[in-house]
């Protein structure tokens, strides 16, 4: 088996303006200003909590006690309206499938809200297993989420490399044992991934080694 684990946002999908938008929401709520979108892309990877624990500690506040359920709900009710995959990322699934790769999906997002994304967007059935940020008591760049994903499908490290925009993908990978390959069109940093792809077209050769 040769198996390619996807991160979500910012490497498959672009869903920064879903996000950025529930966010505001949240901060609209609270009395607080909104963000612009390249704040927000800085602040994603992380999951919910913490994104909410920045931009509160950007606006010099406590985060308002309901706030974390309620960006949740948001987030898994409107998480497909601006969303969409990258261009070019269909094509490379498809090329990677054919090619005999198993795909699955391992992100800090909420697996509620990653499974309504999925399935919004017709991809749900592309993956053999997906986990979110709340899948594992872990989650990234602790190694054992990536740990998780090898673990569900009877993957050894060897065998599976980890494509991610952030820092957290590639720490979480290298971590695990297995290779990692940096999309360079989301939202992070890459420094010490083993491969960079700078399209989605180049993630078939990115990860045969080319």
């Amino acid at each position: 088996m040769r198996l390619a684990i996807f991160d979500l946002d910012g490497t498959l999908v672009h869903s920064a303006p879903d996000i950025a938008a529930a966010l505001n929401r949240r901060m609209a709520a609270a009395g607080l200003a909104p963000f612009a979108l390249p704040e927000v892309e800085r602040m994603i990877g992380d999951g919910a909590k913490v994104l909410l624990d920045k931009a509160c500690a950007a606006r010099g506040v406590a985060v308002p006690e309901d706030a974390l359920p309620a960006l949740l709900a948001d987030l898994e009710a409107n998480s497909a309206i601006l969303t969409a995959p990258y261009p070019g990322i269909p094509a490379a699934l498809d090329a990677l499938a054919a090619a005999g790769w198993r795909l699955a999906v391992c992100t800090n997002k909420p697996i509620a809200a990653t499974r309504a994304l999925l399935a919004a967007l017709g991809l749900e059935g592309r993956f053999a297993a997906v986990l979110g940020g709340d899948s594992l008591p872990v989650r990234k760049p602790d190694p054992g989420h990536v740990r998780g994903v090898l673990a569900a499908l009877g993957c050894e490290p060897a065998d599976a490399v980890m494509i991610g925009d952030h820092q957290n993908d590639i720490r979480a990978g290298r971590g695990a044992g297995v290779r990692t390959v940096f999309a360079g069109w989301g939202y992070g940093t890459g420094e010490g991934a083993d491969a960079v792809a700078g399209e989605p077209a180049a993630l078939p050769r990115a990860l045969a080694g080319g």
